[in-house]
């Protein structure tokens, strides 16, 4: 609804009749995963050596559920369009202000499924999209 989402600086809901869907949460707040350790393996020493206190992040891919809402088939169509466009327009800042301030900014890769209201009024849509930098939420 209203205020729970904001994407580019826009409330979703009053932009684009967007809300989170299905698991959208458990998604976007799945801890990133970490870069692999440096190591070094040596005939000379036992086992081997691992640099544990340089810690950094990598790109991570998910999905996001997305569903959109008008209120007849030509005003949905100009939500989706607009959406769809915002969407893939680039680098786009994700705040959900109910967890927090962090700012998560993902880009769009493609739609792995959509789904259409028998009277052309309602989509659900997932998204994978991908976090190039998890560090850079401020």
């Amino acid at each position: 609804m209203r205020g729970e989402l904001i994407i580019n600086g826009k409330d979703a809901f009053d932009t684009w009749g967007v809300n989170m869907g299905s698991g959208f949460l458990n998604n976007i707040l799945t801890p990133p995963p970490v870069k692999d350790y440096i190591e070094n393996k040596s005939r000379l020493e036992n086992g081997k050596r691992v640099i544990l206190n340089n810690k950094k992040y990598d790109e991570r891919e998910f999905n996001l559920i997305f569903t959109i809402k008008g209120s007849s088939p030509s005003d949905y169509i100009l939500k989706f369009k607009a959406f769809m466009s915002e969407m893939s327009s680039g680098l786009v800042s994700i705040n959900i202000p109910s967890i927090g301030n962090e700012i998560y900014r993902v880009y769009y890769k493609n739609s792995t499924s959509f789904a259409f209201s028998f009277d052309r009024t309602f989509s659900k849509i997932a998204m994978k999209v991908c976090e190039p930098n998890p560090a850079n939420r401020e």
